[in-house]
């Protein structure tokens, strides 16, 4: 029986983007209908001014979504525990910009490394 592993980077974009995807369809339904019975379809017809609204919100909110869920799961450490180290934390710890490339290359490469094991 195997491990259950935790979503890779590559699981936790797309899991953003359908996310985001579906929240922006939704969105782009009511904007666009509002604006068609505001201000009539327009030359395009209902349906394609529809779709418009729809598929724009759903780029929008896709793209958004998945990098915010990357960036805000991109911890080895669980909320709660996040949440107690930034609480009752007295020390602050500030890191150069070299630093930090550094440390996000490493955690590319050990992602890599991961991902070439599971194949």
């Amino acid at each position: 029986m195997q491990a259950s592993q935790p979503p890779s980077t590559i699981d936790k974009l797309k899991m953003g983007a359908m996310m985001g995807g579906t929240a922006g369809l939704a969105m782009g339904f009511l904007f666009g209908s509002w604006t068609i019975m505001r201000y009539g379809p327009g030359p395009n017809g209902a349906m394609a001014t529809l779709s418009k609204y729809m598929l724009n919100q759903a780029a929008f909110f896709g793209f958004f979504f998945s990098v915010g869920s990357v960036i805000r799961n991109d911890s080895e450490l669980s909320p709660a525990q996040a949440y107690q180290m930034a609480r009752y934390s007295t020390a602050v710890s500030i890191r150069s910009r070299a630093e930090g490339t550094r440390m996000m290359k490493a955690r590319w490469e050990e992602e890599k490394r991961r991902l070439l094991r599971q194949a």
